[in-house]
Formats: structure tokens, C-alpha cells, sequence
């Protein structure tokens, strides 16, 4: 399978060909300007620009590829560039006698115009900065000498020789820089708000699922409160109490973090939400924040694989000298209340209702069971699909701690995969998928 590329790769990429673009545009202008234009006193000047200019490109577009500190290069790139248009900017003042007409070449204004959008590509403002001040003291400098190599005799003279044409276009070279260094500033605070909105929105992954941040950023209907149907599922670990009680802290929390990691990565590969963490506990939802056809088929799918992921973790586990904890999984189906609960200062978005207590339940006899799942009956009647082959073992009017009614339910035996053959399993899951619809029938159906 082909691996995505990284966005900000190909941005790189693409900032870079546009940037060697215009330094051969520059280049062929240059060109052009040595073999059509221009007399013999500046001929050479131009063709140690030329030869200069190249050899200064290939050198930094090389180095690009291979120098790790980029911005130290792009400055000195910045630099050189600024210095190669104060050179054609007045290349012909080096040959020419004083009394020659100074006045600026199409070619040197386009190559100053076409270099200063290049250092603007990156939108930073010091380049920019760097670059239009180089240029324009330089520019405001050159004035001032061919003022006074052109003999002003007095003052008004040597004003009137100072500000001409060449002086307005200087100031619109610098109109033109400001407004680039102003897009630039836009940019980089545009920039700077986006990233902040990605921290924000990292803040909130770290505590709720990716489904539900952009439901907490937009603030949108699936915020209020609703009545729907979802499946409610808790995890928990066992004799985790026992083993904090004298773990030393780092070993507690590197156990807690990986054993949350595994539970949390394997719901949300199943389009799950994981509602919150309680100690060693894990309670999450699937429909929420809205409801999905095959919530149930998600949700008992993510039930046994996370049996399987459990058993892997605590094979590792017991290979590096940690503590392998048995989990227990409760699983159930049914009506619950979801939005955002207030509560004053710290409002919460979650769901209630008694399919919550039935699955919290479920979890908490898994333990009474010897079973890492336990899943209530009515869950398989809202399947979409064939129930999965394991090893289902069904019960039926199981009383809940603290629920007048009983539920029936089907669980798992630990490590019953190791022991069950294909044909064990097709005989328990066909013995379940029988007692589904007579279970069903006596509690009133779904």
C-alpha cells in the first residue's frame, strides 16, 4: 500500500520549484539583456553577473537539498540577491563617463521586481525586510552620487538632479515591499491563529474522541440533549486496586497509559468514542455523538478484539517482569439520554440512562463469570449481521447489583479461543443465535 505523502512535504516541494522558476526566469532576462542590449563599457559587468549569478544558484539550490539549517541559507540567498540587483540596478554607471544618462534599464527594474516576489514566497518579514533595505539604502545611495557626479553647482540644483524619475521608482520598489511585508505579517498571524486552534484542537483529542472534538469546536446540534439508542461499553482491569496499591509510581503509570492506549486505539479503529476514563476503568459509546445502522455490529466487533488485544497486552506484560491483569468487558444496548450535561462550572459531554447502569453492570459480573465479555442479549437482536463465531455461552434472567430486572446475557470464557476448535465455536454461536429470538420474545422483544 502506498504511503501518503506529507502535506508539508509537497508544500516544500512546491516552494522550492516555484523558487528555482523565477531564478531561471531572472537568469534568461539577464541573458537576454548581455546578448540584446547595452554597450560595450557595461558588456562585461554583465557577464560577471551572469556567470556570478548562475554559479551562486546552482550552488544554493544544491545546498537546499543537503544544509539542514535552511533558514541561515535562504538569509544568505536573501543577501546575495539583494547585492546582484544594486549591481545591474547601475551597471552601467561602473563603465560609463558622468556625463553619460544614468537613468534605470527595463531590465535591471524587472529583475528587482521578479527577486523581491521571490524572497516574498516564503511570506517571513525579515527576508523581506533584509531584502528591500539592502536595495533601497543602496538605490537612495546611488542617487545621491550620480547627483553629485553630474556636477550640481547648487543646492536647487542638486535637489532637482536628486529627485527624478529614478527616485520615484525607487519609492514604489518600496511601496511594493511594504505591501508584501504587510501580506507577509497577515500570513504569519493567520499562521499563528491556526496553530493555536491546532493546539486547541490536540487539547480536546487528548480527552475526547476525534468524533466529538469537532462537535465540541462547532458547538452544533449534536451538543443538545437527545434521546437515542446507542451501545455502552465498560472496561476494567482486574486486581488493579491491589497492584497500585504498592507499585511504585512510574511502573503505575506506564501500566495505565499502555493499557489505556490499547483500549482507546482499538475503539476509535472501530468508529467508537471513547466517553471517559474512570481509574483502571473505560467507558465508551457507540452512536455518539449520532447514531450509526450498525452501532451494534461496531461495538460487538470492538468487544472481541479488544479480548484478543487484552490477552496480547498481558502476554507482554508478563514477558518483562509487569503484572498481567485479567480485564473484564460489559457490553450492552438500549436507550440513553446524550449531549452535553451542565453542571455548573464543568459541564460534561457524555450519555446517561439506564442502558449506561446496564452495561457498567454487565462489566462488573463479567468478574463473578470468569469471562472477559459479557453482552447483554437485546444487543445481538439489533445486529445487522450474522453474530461472530466464538465461543458464546448464554444465560438468561442474570441479576444486576443494584437493577430490579434481570438481563439476559452471553458471554466468553477466558482464553476460550485457545481451547475451542472451528466447529466448537460454529456450535456455540449457532446454540446463541437460537436462544437470541426465544430470550428476546420473553422480555418483550426490541
Amino acid at each position: 500500500m502506498a504511503k501518503k505523502s506529507d502535506p508539508s512535504l509537497r508544500s516544500d516541494s512546491k516552494l522550492e520549484l516555484r523558487s528555482i522558476s523565477l531564478r531561471f526566469v531572472v537568469f534568461v532576462i539577464l541573458i537576454g539583456n548581455l546578448l540584446l542590449g547595452g554597450g560595450e563599457s557595461d558588456r562585461w559587468t554583465y557577464v560577471l553577473v551572469v556567470v556570478n549569478y548562475m554559479v551562486a544558484s546552482v550552488a544554493l539550490i544544491a545546498a537546499a537539498r543537503y544544509v539542514l539549517d535552511h533558514s541561515r541559507l535562504h538569509m544568505l540567498t536573501v543577501v546575495l540577491d539583494a547585492v546582484l540587483v544594486v549591481v545591474i540596478l547601475y551597471a552601467h554607471i561602473l563603465g560609463g563617463p558622468v556625463t553619460e544618462n544614468h537613468n534605470l534599464t527595463t531590465t535591471s527594474l524587472v529583475v528587482a521586481f521578479i527577486l523581491l516576489n521571490h524572497v516574498g514566497l516564503r511570506l517571513e518579514r525579515t527576508p523581506i525586510l533584509v531584502f528591500s533595505s539592502i536595495i533601497l539604502a543602496s538605490w537612495v545611495a546611488m542617487l545621491a552620487l550620480m547627483s553629485l557626479r553630474h556636477h550640481a553647482t547648487d543646492l536647487s540644483g542638486l535637489l532637482a538632479s536628486f529627485f527624478n524619475r529614478d527616485l520615484g521608482l525607487a519609492v514604489s520598489f518600496g511601496f511594493t515591499a511594504v505591501a508584501i511585508f504587510l501580506v507577509a505579517g497577515d500570513h504569519q498571524q493567520i499562521r499563528k491563529e491556526a496553530q493555536r486552534a491546532d493546539r486547541k484542537r490536540l487539547n480536546l483529542s487528548r480527552f475526547f474522541s476525534p468524533f466529538v472534538v469537532a462537535d465540541l469546536e462547532e458547538g452544533g446540534p449534536a451538543l443538545d440533549l437527545e434521546r437515542r439508542d446507542a451501545a455502552i461499553m465498560f472496561v476494567d482491569l482486574r486486581d488493579f486496586t491491589r497492584f497500585a496499591e504498592n507499585a511504585p509510581p512510574n511502573e503505575l503509570a506506564y501500566v495505565l497509559a499502555a493499557y489505556r492506549d490499547v483500549v482507546s486505539g482499538v475503539v476509535l479503529e472501530h468508529g467508537g468514542t471513547v466517553d471517559k476514563f474512570i481509574g483502571d476503568g473505560v467507558m465508551a459509546v457507540f452512536g455518539q455523538p449520532t447514531a450509526a445502522h450498525d452501532d451494534a455490529d461496531r461495538a460487538l466487533a470492538c468487544a472481541l478484539d479488544l479480548v484478543d488485544a487484552l490477552n496480547d497486552w498481558k502476554s507482554h506484560c508478563r514477558s518483562v517482569g509487569l503484572p498481567a491483569l485479567k480485564s473484564g468487558i460489559g457490553l450492552h444496548f438500549g436507550p440513553v439520554v446524550a449531549g452535553v450535561i451542565e453542571a455548573g462550572c464543568h459541564s460534561e459531554f457524555t450519555v446517561i440512562g439506564d442502558a449506561v447502569n446496564v452495561a457498567q453492570r454487565l462489566e462488573s459480573v463479567s468478574k463473578s463469570f470468569d469471562a472477559p465479555l459479557v453482552v447483554s442479549i437485546p444487543l445481538f437482536g439489533h445486529l445487522t449481521r450474522a453474530v461472530p463465531k466464538s465461543g458464546w455461552i448464554t444465560q438468561a434472567a442474570v441479576a444486576l447489583p443494584g437493577r430490579r430486572i434481570p438481563v439476559d446475557i452471553a458471554y466468553l470464557k477466558n482464553d476460550h479461543d485457545d481451547r475451542l476448535s472451528e466447529s466448537s465455536r460454529e456450535n456455540a454461536t449457532a446454540d446463541l443465535e437460537s436462544a437470541v429470538v426465544p430470550l428476546l420474545d420473553s422480555i418483550g422483544g426490541v
